[in-house]
């Protein structure tokens, strides 16, 4: 079993910055990929960005050039750092990790809030 920590989310203004952390810890193997997704409320929950291990991203349109996601293999954990955040990326994100067999792990979620 995987556990993930997620935090880092808070209120912040427009075109303000915030850093998500995600700490996997347990019986950790090799992993395929991790990465955030975020959900809004009354809308599905949608891929932000994810790092594989080959260190390939894969992110959301919504957030390129904004969003910068990057992992510390040595402290098993995953970045998020956001730039010129909008009000459009308020939402709860959520940290997943995926093993190499095809395993999936989800953090608790941290909230986002952009609002002046």
């Amino acid at each position: 079993q995987v556990q993930l920590v997620e935090s880092g989310g808070g209120l912040v203004q427009p075109g303000g910055s915030l850093r998500l952390s995600c700490a996997a810890s347990g019986i950790i193997f090799r992993f395929a990929s991790m990465g955030w997704y975020r959900q809004a409320p009354g809308k599905q929950r949608d891929l932000v960005e994810i790092i594989t291990i080959g260190a390939s991203t894969t992110y959301a349109d919504s957030v390129k050039g904004r969003f910068t996601i990057s992992r510390d293999n040595a402290k098993n954990t995953v970045y998020l750092q956001m730039n010129s955040l909008e009000p459009e990326d308020t939402a709860v994100y959520y940290c997943r990790f995926v093993t190499s067999s095809g395993s999936v792990s989800w953090g608790q979620g941290t909230q986002v809030t952009v609002s002046s």
